[in-house]
């Protein structure tokens, strides 16, 4: 699917931080898998309108003039409000853009399939599906994250399609739903490495994440269509994914697509790596 992305842009990367620009706002920020050398000039980083600093003592957003609170941009067929957040975050990861259009493409013909979003962050995935007709159960341990998404599917004109937003711990709500015997037709989740549910339920993607996985699958119907994993922060391989989601091909058939998930950057060929995906599909 091609969208007119020119709401975003990863402008330059390097020596640990990248520049990026949502709408017409430029922010520079750490991240660590930017290994090499920036091509721009240092002038050039210094005129973003705010940059994230992290030291021993603070991590905060310095603002060039005024503090910025909150902007909208259209991104991927979808429009997100951009905040800059206390963790360095914007509100959205453009790299997703890869799953949105996925995901579209798999509930083609679809209409009206169940699919569980969890971790749903600010949404992004749960309305890409909401998009092409799907009805979406949406899970995120917390508030202002559900508050959000909810933000977001009004800005891009879907606050009337069947989205449930739910605030709760994932692992308590899949739970739940095992017991009371609802079944999905296609499964989303991007757990972080280490997290608080909604009554601060520790995660730690070490000890629960495989549990976790096991009872989705019970939530899946007889003919699903799709689950996806995505990995940020957690280091593991996309290889361990696909060993984890092989129980699906042996249970239902279809196929295992695995890979990273990339920004590129303007005027040079390099790719910033944002993250591992693993996705089935009947």
């Amino acid at each position: 699917m091609q969208h007119q992305n020119k709401d975003y842009e990863l402008i330059d990367s390097g020596d640990g931080e990248k520049l990026e620009r949502f709408g017409s706002v430029v922010l520079s920020r750490p991240d660590p898998q930017a290994l090499w050398r920036k091509h721009l000039d240092e002038k050039e980083w210094k005129k973003a309108d705010a940059s994230f600093s992290r030291s021993e003592a603070s991590a905060e957003w310095t603002y060039k003039k005024e503090k910025l609170e909150k902007w909208p941009i259209e991104y991927g067929g979808l429009k997100f409000w951009i905040k800059p957040t206390a963790f360095k975050h914007t509100g959205i990861f453009p790299e997703q853009i890869a799953n949105w259009d996925w995901m579209r493409e798999v509930l083609k013909g679809n209409e009206g399939a169940d699919v569980l979003n969890l971790f749903g962050y600010t949404g992004g995935a749960s309305l890409a599906c909401a998009q092409v007709g799907a009805k979406v159960v949406h899970v995120d341990g917390s508030k202002s994250a559900i508050a959000w998404a909810r933000e977001n599917a009004e800005l891009s004109g879907l606050a009337e399609k069947p989205i449930r937003w739910i605030l709760e711990d994932a692992r308590v709500f899949v739970g739940r739903e095992v017991k009371r015997g609802n079944k999905y037709d296609g499964i989303i989740m991007d757990p972080p490495a280490f997290g608080h549910g909604a009554n601060k339920e520790i995660w730690k993607i070490e000890e629960d994440f495989l549990l976790l996985v096991e009872d989705c699958i019970k939530l899946l119907k007889d003919k699903p269509i799709f689950f996806i994993i995505n990995g940020y922060s957690a280091g593991y391989s996309a290889i361990a994914y696909d060993n984890v989601l092989k129980v699906l091909v042996e249970k239902f058939g279809g196929r295992i697509e695995i890979g990273e998930l990339t920004l590129g950057e303007s005027g040079t060929d390099r790719l910033l790596p944002c993250g591992i995906f693993a996705r089935w599909r009947s």
